[in-house]
C-alpha cells in the first residue's frame, strides 16, 4: 500500500486539484437530500438530479411524501433506473420519518440505516454533508480509487471504509470522500484511466506495476 507518509501529500494534492469537490445532488434540505441519496444507487447524480425538482415541488417533505402512493411517484422518477423498486422505498423512507421521527430526518447513524432504503453509503453522506460529521461513504468511484491507487487494499466496501477511517485523519474524511469521487470522475477511469494527467501518479501502485 501507498506509505503513511505519503498520504498527507496525496490528500493535499487532490484537494488542490479539486476545490470544487462537493456533494453533486442538488438538494435544499436533509429530507432532500436523504432522498436524492437514495435515488442516486447504481444511477448518475446527473440522472437524479434531472428527475428531483418535478419530485421536490409534488412532495416538499416527509409528509407529503409519505402521503403518496409509490405508483404516483414512479411517474416522477421513471426515467432512472430501478425506479419502481426506489419509489416504493422513498415513499416508506418517508412514512418512517414521520412515524418515528416527527417528519424530520434524525442525525443518527444507526437510525438512518434502519429506515427503507437506506444503507450504509447513503447514511454516511446524509451524515457528512446534512450534519456536518466526518465521514467517508464508499461508493463505487471512492472503492475503485482508493484499491487502485494503493490507499488501502480491501475486498469489499466495507473493509475499504473501514480501511480508509484507519489510514486518513478524521478531520479530512469527507474532504478525501469528495476528493476521490472528483478524480475517479475525471482521471481515474474504470476502463481507461488518465495516468498520464494524474496528479497523484508517482505513488499509484497501479500506474507502477503497470511500468514495472
Amino acid at each position: 500500500m501507498i506509505k503513511s507518509e505519503d498520504i498527507k501529500e496525496i490528500l493535499d494534492r487532490l484537494e488542490a486539484q479539486y476545490p470544487e469537490a462537493e456533494c453533486a445532488l442538488h438538494h435544499q434540505n436533509v429530507f432532500q437530500l436523504i432522498v436524492a441519496v437514495a435515488l442516486s444507487a447504481q444511477t448518475t447524480d446527473k440522472s437524479v438530479n434531472q428527475v428531483t425538482p418535478a419530485l421536490f415541488d409534488a412532495y416538499p417533505d416527509a409528509e407529503a411524501l409519505a402521503a403518496a402512493e409509490p405508483a404516483e411517484v414512479e411517474e416522477y422518477i421513471k426515467r432512472i433506473g430501478m425506479y419502481r423498486t426506489k419509489a416504493k422505498n422513498i415513499v416508506g423512507l418517508a412514512k418512517s420519518l414521520v412515524a418515528d421521527h416527527g417528519g424530520q430526518v434524525p442525525e443518527d447513524y444507526d437510525a438512518l440505516v434502519a429506515l427503507p432504503g437506506v444503507g450504509r453509503k447513503t447514511a454516511n453522506v446524509v451524515l457528512s454533508v446534512g450534519f456536518g460529521h466526518q465521514r467517508i461513504a464508499v461508493d463505487t468511484h471512492v472503492f475503485r480509487v482508493a484499491n487502485r491507487i494503493g490507499l488501502v487494499e480491501a475486498k469489499d466496501v466495507l473493509k475499504t471504509e473501514l480501511g480508509l477511517m484507519e489510514r486518513i485523519p478524521e478531520e479530512r474524511w469527507s474532504r478525501t470522500h469528495h476528493s476521490l469521487i472528483f478524480h475517479g470522475r475525471q482521471c481515474c477511469d474504470a476502463r481507461k484511466p488518465q495516468c498520464q494527467a494524474c496528479v497523484i501518479a508517482e505513488f499509484c501502485e497501479y500506474l507502477n506495476k503497470t511500468e514495472g
